[in-house]
């Protein structure tokens, strides 16, 4: 018999539910299959799937892809080797279904034809879970996307048989016994975007459940906890859920609030009580969600209960009773605050950090949610997943739902709320479009970035009007390290770490950080500078940690401080409470602390340079200095034409002449003079249709320019000082004025 051994993987999201096999070109030559036969699969178990071809990343690896439920048919685990060869399926004269033990479930009318549709052309084996999708229109519900394990308890004639037109379907209401432990419970294909951290989970929690024998092999005792932390949302529960399916371990959930009581010895009476269960019903899985609720820091805690209990948990954890078989999976998204000791080897042995997903896992995480979705062609979900910098798991699934609101309001207006079908010619027409995941996006906001998230309009650099040098200048300190960050690694250096804008009010500073948020498709935290001061001690330290935390979380990111000479002016010149010298300190050590900033830029703006700290203006922190100053003749025609390019002007109007005319003028006051042309033409015809070229004289009349020679003689003098390298800048303050 031609057979091969293959080591088992876990399914494309795409594939989960769909009862195929996904092997590389090479064994399928080996055992003379094409796509679409069937195949048996040999574990513990035998059972049947389709064959399709896998994806080019997994040619050559001796693997086979198989979802969950033929995992469980298979009796087999990720990792685990299976024997295939090529099956022979004759055409199902007959098969029942019957749900799990502990699931019941009413099947409506026409339950059977729909199960027979879903499941047509299907390869299944008596004991086998059938799984069935249920969907919006189905006639028993569960969540949408999520599958119902039904059971073959019948297949007629025996051995693999091959769902057809003809099979006649039978499904019964009363669970079978004897399958409880085959649920639909969550698999690794439910979990995307964590490929690393599953690994490390499994081998922590399947390997000692599984295969004892290796770790009394080495000699070492199996690991006895896991600590999952990161932001919340990111899918530190579903892992547990997952890990705790696939080894069919038994699974205690503390949830940690649930166990705290009133009365003197009784949380740590039901702390214990868990522990035993779980040591009786071994392999076992203690599941502690929101650890740092009933283990916090000793010394932080007022209350004995807490203390109490942490001081059990320690005892239970480590405690002169073997364990035997039971892991310990503890969950927190504020790390530092559970209680030191916990956190040593011999308790919690391994801390695995469950971070903000990249786009590679946005997007698996995205086919994951849209499963069941009726998506048109025009969705396309790698685009989604680059236009989600710092969603979680959870952000995700909630755009998808919003998204398939989005569709249903759509269609709203065709359903009759009174009646009690909705007509299946409607139901079957509704699909969700990329206009609708648009809508979506407006209103989903990254949850790690819900307190400091900017609306950012939409600038782009053709909306920044001359500038041509900043804006080159600006590009290559943020856009290059951020788009194509191979060119900084294949010449070895770092990109630089923060861009600090300087030059006079009105020249365009904040437009231009703006454009760059836009341009660069990152996330844009604003601080203004005044906001962070609190008058509690060390609260504005605080604001600007957890800025630069959160900077980190979402990254890429990009940081923008207004005004910075507010926020970080000179040390030593402040008479009292010393909080901008505490604010520069923690920006400096920010900057270029021990923390790396991974993809987090930095940009500031300030039209007074000589006030900012000269610490912050050397390599290393700001070390790009862009001049942005008063547009030249050519740049100021740009700006007119970008303040009027939804103004009728009138034939005699030449920008270029009011280009020449204003010499002196920044963006700013142009924009104001296009302004009071326009209101200057409505004072002399309230019904005109256009604006003349009087209107602008006027106008210039009213607006006078920002740049004065003094002004002028400041910057250029700043500009020297900052080219001729870092001199004593507070002295430049000094020697100038600002006139």
């Amino acid at each position: 018999m031609n057979e091969v051994q293959l080591e088992v993987a876990k399914a494309y999201p795409n594939d989960s539910g769909r009862g195929i096999a996904r092997l590389d070109p090479d064994t399928l030559l080996h055992l003379k299959l094409s796509p679409g036969d069937i195949i048996e699969i040999e574990g513990s178990d035998t059972t049947a799937a389709k064959v399709w071809r896998a994806d080019r990343q997994d040619w050559n690896t001796d693997t086979v892809r198989i979802d969950g439920f033929t995992r469980q048919n298979a009796d087999v685990g990720i990792g685990e080797r299976v024997k295939i060869r090529k099956a022979e399926a004759n055409k199902a004269e007959q098969l029942v279904l019957a749900p799990p033990e502990e699931a019941s479930v009413q099947f409506g009318s026409d339950a059977a034809g729909m199960v027979k549709r879903q499941i047509m052309k299907r390869p299944v084996a008596q004991r086998d879970i059938v799984p069935v999708m249920s969907s919006t229109n189905h006639p028993f519900m569960r969540s949408p996307g999520q599958a119902i394990p039904l059971i073959a308890v019948e297949t007629e004639p025996e051995g693999v048989v091959l769902i057809t037109e003809d099979t006649d379907v039978e499904l019964r209401e009363e669970p079978i016994s004897g399958f409880e432990s085959r649920g639909a419970g969550i698999t690794y294909e439910d979990i995307g975007g964590l490929r690393n951290e599953i690994q490390r989970v499994r081998e922590m929690v399947e390997l000692p459940m599984k295969h004892p024998q290796i770790f009394k092999k080495l000699g070492i005792e199996p690991p006895q906890g896991v600590l999952l932390h990161g932001p919340p949302g990111t899918g530190k529960t579903l892992l547990a859920k997952a890990v705790a399916n696939e080894t069919s371990a038994s699974f205690f959930s503390i949830a940690g609030p649930e166990i705290i009581s009133k009365y003197y010895g009784e949380s740590e009476q039901q702390l214990r009580e868990i522990f035993e269960d779980a040591s009786e019903e071994s392999p076992a899985i203690i599941f502690i969600d929101e650890l740092d609720s009933i283990a916090p820091k000793r010394e932080d805690v007022t209350g004995e209960v807490e203390r109490r209990v942490v001081a059990q948990l320690l005892t239970m954890m480590d405690g002169l009773e073997s364990r035997g078989q039971v892991i310990v999976i503890g969950a927190t998204n504020r790390v530092d605050s559970v209680d030191p000791a916990l956190r040593r080897p011999g308790r919690f042995d391994r801390e695995i950090e469950i971070g903000v997903p990249d786009e590679s896992g946005r997007e698996e995480i995205l086919q994951i949610h849209t499963r069941g979705m009726p998506l048109s062609d025009d969705v396309n979900l790698s685009t989604l997943a680059d236009e989600t910098h710092g969603f979680v798991g959870a952000d995700i699934e909630s755009l998808t739902k919003e998204a398939a609101m989005k569709a249903l309001r759509r269609y709203l207006p065709e359903i009759d709320l009174d009646e009690e079908d909705i007509p299946p010619s409607l139901i079957d027409r509704m699909i969700i479009k990329r206009g609708d995941f648009q809508g979506a996006l407006n209103e989903v906001d990254p949850s790690a970035m819900r307190e400091v998230l900017v609306e950012l309009p939409k600038i782009t650099w053709d909306d920044v009007g001359g500038l041509n040098d900043p804006k080159s200048q600006v590009q290559e300190s943020i856009e290059w390290p951020m788009n194509s960050p191979e060119r900084f690694e294949r010449l070895g250096i770092s990109p630089p770490s923060g861009v600090l804008l300087y030059g006079p009010p009105g020249t365009g500073k904040t437009l231009m950080a703006k454009a760059v948020a836009n341009e660069t498709n990152a996330n844009f935290i604003s601080v203004r500078g005044p906001q962070l001061l609190s008058k509690w001690v060390g609260e504005s330290e605080k604001a600007i940690r957890q800025t630069f935390r959160k900077g980190r979380q979402v990254s890429p990111t990009v940081i923008f401080f207004d005004e910075l000479d507010s926020l970080a002016p000179n040390r030593g010149g402040e008479v009292g409470t010393n909080v901008s010298e505490r604010v520069v300190n923690q920006l400096l050590t920010e900057l270029d602390g021990l923390e790396q900033m991974e993809e987090v830029m930095v940009i500031a703006a300030t039209n007074r340079p000589d006030m900012i700290d000269p610490a912050l203006i050397r390599s290393g922190r700001f070390d790009r200095l862009v001049y942005i100053g008063e547009p030249e003749l050519e740049g100021r025609k740009q700006i007119f034409q970008i303040h009027t390019d939804d103004t009728p002007l009138a034939p005699d109007v030449s920008l270029r002449e009011l280009a020449e005319l204003t010499n002196g003028y920044v963006g700013s006051d142009i924009e104001s003079i296009c302004r009071e042309a326009a209101i200057e033409a409505l004072r002399d015809d309230p019904e005109t249709e256009d604006v003349e070229m009087r209107h602008f004289r006027k106008a210039m009349e009213s607006v006078r320019p920002t740049i004065t020679d003094d002004i002028r003689g400041y910057y250029e003098q700043i500009e020297d000082r900052f080219r001729g390298g870092q001199d004593m800048v507070e002295q430049q303050g000094e020697r100038i004025g600002f006139q």
